[in-house]
């Protein structure tokens, strides 16, 4: 594992605790958590130990109608531990999300997403050059994850980074919205505008920021990505 941390709204319903594992096999430009990329920058930690620490907020959790999220890094490399820490969080009747960007989605069981209560599913882009020139990786199995969790009826959180230049594309926006109102498990959109609050990492690892001097999205470009989603009936933040 990398850290943990407690949120409120951006990771979830309700006020969570926030499992951050180490390790993913994309190189997105605009990461936010470059620290975040090797399993050596975390340290080695059980599931009784984490477990514990997740008892401590137990109170304040279900107070505010929140749970357990595991984001990282990307929690499906290290898919035993990321279904192990699942089941025993929906055994305590924990709320559960995981966040990932459904690249690794053929290494999670039926029986893992069976204790996931919620997928964040993070899709770069719809667009199929730029996914891979964005991320280092192929689109595919990001898509084919989408599907089969509308086929195991996993409820899914689409997140969409707009990132102007990059992700704004109309055909490639509108595209991503067909796909989303062709499932029947997708609770909403989430389309978070880019920034740029994670370059001090990027200067304290002593690696380039590939996207130091791309600006934040304004809000009128804002609102013409959230209309594509909302246009074909999905609920966007």
């Amino acid at each position: 594992m990398h850290s943990w941390d407690l949120s409120t709204g951006v990771d979830g319903p309700g006020s969570r605790f926030v499992l951050f594992l180490s390790g993913c096999p994309l190189r997105c430009l605009y990461c936010q958590n470059p620290d975040t990329w090797h399993l050596r920058d975390g340290r080695t930690a059980t599931t009784d130990a984490v477990m514990t620490e997740i008892a401590r907020y137990r109170g304040f959790l279900d107070a505010s109608g929140g749970g357990v999220t595991l984001s990282g890094g990307e929690p499906l490399l290290q898919p035993a531990f990321t279904a192990d820490l699942l089941h025993r969080c929906r055994r305590l009747g924990l709320h559960t999300a995981l966040d990932t960007s459904g690249f690794l989605g053929a290494r999670a069981t039926d029986e893992l997403l069976a204790d996931t209560s919620l997928v964040l599913l993070d899709i770069k882009s719809f667009d199929v050059p730029t996914y891979r020139e964005l991320t280092g990786g192929a689109l595919a199995p990001t898509l084919s994850f989408a599907t089969r969790l509308d086929r195991l009826g996993v409820p899914v959180r689409i997140r969409y980074v707009l990132v102007p230049g990059w992700t704004d594309d109309p055909i490639a926006v509108g595209g991503l919205a067909d796909f989303a109102a062709g499932l029947g498990n997708v609770e909403g959109v989430d389309v978070l505008p880019f920034h740029t609050l994670g370059a001090a990492k990027y200067d304290a690892l002593g690696i380039p920021f590939p996207l130091r001097d791309t600006p934040a999205p304004d809000p009128a470009l804002l609102e013409r990505v959230r209309g594509h989603f909302r246009d074909r009936g999905l609920r966007t933040v």
